[in-house]
């Protein structure tokens, strides 16, 4: 849960412009008793940040950056750049995580589309039902709409 999920007056005063303007540049707002919940979500929040900085990033099968990626090289190389170490493909990515119901998803988490058990794309989570990925080839990084109910979401340790 975000601060501004916790304190509903912050969003309302603040604008919804002005709120996901603080989520995509990566500004905080401070609220008292929430600094565990930062502390824990800080690797998350730099993650995403770096996902978000590479947009424009053409799509590579295989590539991992810094340049050119595929959907888990994105999610890889961000998350290295954070401070942690992630399996190279998004099947295993979604082996490695806690695995998180929708409803408690957070920005920063990862969101695994799959097909039956089959994990097929993964890309970093920016809150308001959206996502940081690199789609496929001929595309770019870039930050789109969740477009299928069939996902997975996972928190990395």
């Amino acid at each position: 849960m975000t601060a501004l999920n916790r304190v509903p007056s912050l969003m309302a005063r603040a604008g919804t412009a002005s709120a996901l303007t603080l989520a995509a540049v990566g500004g905080s707002i401070v609220v008292p008793g929430a600094a565990s919940e930062a502390a824990a979500a800080s690797t998350a929040g730099k993650a995403l940040r770096i996902a978000a900085a590479k947009k424009g990033s053409p799509y590579q099968w295989g590539a991992t950056g810094p340049h050119r990626f595929d959907c888990s090289g994105l999610t890889l190389y961000s998350f290295k750049k954070a401070g942690k170490k992630l399996p190279r493909t998004a099947a295993a990515q979604y082996n490695k995580t806690r695995h998180i119901s929708a409803g408690n998803r957070r920005a920063g988490d990862l969101v695994f589309f799959h097909s039956g058990s089959y994990v097929y794309h993964v890309g970093i989570y920016a809150g308001q039902g959206k996502i940081w990925h690199a789609p496929k080839t001929g595309d770019v990084v870039r930050l789109q709409k969740i477009w299928s109910r069939s996902v997975w979401y996972g928190r990395v340790r």
